[in-house]
């Protein structure tokens, strides 16, 4: 285990956030998840926001009413120390050798973000699709713009110049490159249904990566 100063907390809106810890000698690769607990021994897995050159290690959070872990994160202030696991997980996106197409909500976006700041991929050889509720929801817009095919989804309001609706129906529309591995990060519905739609659309499932935010664990 690892016990990491916290360097900043930055509100991105009032319930979607940024930690960053002081990285210290932890690394981890691209697409990992690791384990983060409270002061009374609480935890929940997060997926790893920052790139593997940078100095501090980075979480994009929400934060849920009636959530001990995420408000406890939420409150912690610089110089404070949060308890992180080692990293692990199988959703690597180095592991891609051709296109590849992301597929978020939310705060899933965060191993995204980590192969983008640790310049895994070449930037025609991608595309992002991001849904979120509403526009104020976005985050690191330009880290993504400037490396990636970038196309949002804006599920709950009405958004000029972008996608409407869920970003499983944005997926419906895309040109799937030719032997694309695909990344599907989020809410469990919208990867259930992105991978049925892939497979109907022929996509071999050994190239459909998963990595499911459950609803029903708002900690």
């Amino acid at each position: 285990m690892f016990d990491l100063q916290v360097t900043e907390v930055r509100f991105f809106t009032p319930d979607i956030f940024e930690l960053s810890l002081e990285r210290g000698g932890y690394s981890f690769v691209p697409g990992e998840c690791a384990v983060l607990f409270d002061e009374t021994g609480d935890s929940r897995p997060y997926s790893i926001a920052s790139g593997t050159e940078e100095p501090v290690l980075r979480f994009l959070l929400r934060r849920f009413s009636g959530g001990a872990l995420s408000n406890w994160l939420a409150e912690r202030t610089v110089g404070e120390s949060v308890r992180v696991s080692p990293s692990f997980g199988e959703f690597r996106t180095a592991d891609a050798t051709g296109p590849v197409v992301f597929v978020a909500t939310g705060v899933g976006i965060s191993p995204f973000l980590s192969a983008l700041r640790s310049r895994t991929f070449t930037p025609d050889s991608v595309h992002c699709l991001y849904g979120v509720r509403c526009l104020d929801d976005v985050v690191t817009v330009p880290t993504l713009r400037n490396r990636v095919d970038l196309r949002l989804a804006v599920s709950r309001e009405e958004a000029e110049d972008h996608f409407c609706g869920r970003v499983t129906h944005l997926l419906e529309t895309l040109e799937l490159p030719e032997n694309a591995d695909v990344y599907l990060c989020g809410c469990d519905e919208m990867i259930g249904d992105a991978f049925d739609l892939l497979r109907a659309r022929g996509v071999d499932p050994a190239r459909i990566h998963t990595e499911v935010f459950f609803n029903s664990d708002k900690k």
